[in-house]
């Protein structure tokens, strides 16, 4: 991640708020994730699940990406998309604020969604340790706006 402010780090986070922090490269969800995404979490309606019937009787044409799946790309997003501060050690999931499904996303044969990383706010918790939330704009490829917001928590503690 390059920006004109220099490096991300904890210690000038402040500096990057209200600023898109990262785009991600696309990641492809086919039925089969959403199988066994529905499998794992024990939900698995015929909307999710059914190719054929979706076919014949859903008005979407096609499956649907559970919600909480896509919300839990998060963290894959921001590893691949590099949003560690430098001199981070580790962070702890401190939750979300804020969800939005804003619309269905149909797996069809596969499905193309990115992730554009927004930092909001910026919280110090004292010993270098900060609060980053960020703002997660998931999108589909072939589809204008964002599918889902996230407004995602993540508690950072210093290298030592």
């Amino acid at each position: 991640m390059s920006d004109t402010v220099g490096e991300f780090l904890l210690s000038n986070a402040d500096d990057f708020v209200g600023r898109q922090i990262a785009l991600t490269g696309w990641f492809t969800i086919d039925q089969d994730q959403v199988d066994r995404f529905g499998e794992v979490t024990r939900w698995t309606p015929w909307m999710h699940v059914d190719p054929e019937r979706c076919a014949k009787e859903s008005p979407y044409g096609g499956t649907l990406v559970h919600g909480f799946f896509i919300v839990s790309l998060i963290t894959h997003f921001m590893e691949e998309a590099g949003v560690r501060p430098k001199d981070g050690a580790y962070s702890l999931n401190y939750g979300m604020d804020k969800v939005r499904v804003l619309r269905p996303v149909i797996t069809g044969d596969g499905v193309r969604i990115r992730d554009r990383i927004k930092l909001l706010d910026v919280t110090d918790r004292g010993d270098g340790k900060r609060l980053l939330k960020t703002g997660h704009e998931f999108e589909v490829d072939g589809q204008e706006g964002p599918s889902v917001y996230v407004e995602y928590l993540n508690f950072w503690f210093p290298k030592k």
